[in-house]
């Protein structure tokens, strides 16, 4: 597979946290090539007036890295 790299987003969505984790890979897809995998490492919220106005997912997206 040869050396790959990982950058750590937070994807938000107003839907769910699975959105979430799609937006930032869809985001991350604009700009890397060569995807191989993402690892979600946790799920948080964003709550005003006691209710969740935001879901957001913090991942880590693999990329085979190209010299």
């Amino acid at each position: 597979m040869g050396v790959v790299k990982v950058i750590e987003l937070i994807g938000e969505s107003p839907n769910s946290w699975e959105e979430a984790t799609k937006n930032a890979l869809d985001v991350a897809a604009k700009s890397v090539r060569g995807i191989v995998g993402i690892d979600i490492d946790h799920f948080t919220a964003k709550v005003v007036d006691n209710k969740v106005t935001a879901f957001r997912a913090n991942v880590r997206i693999a990329f085979k890295y190209e010299a």
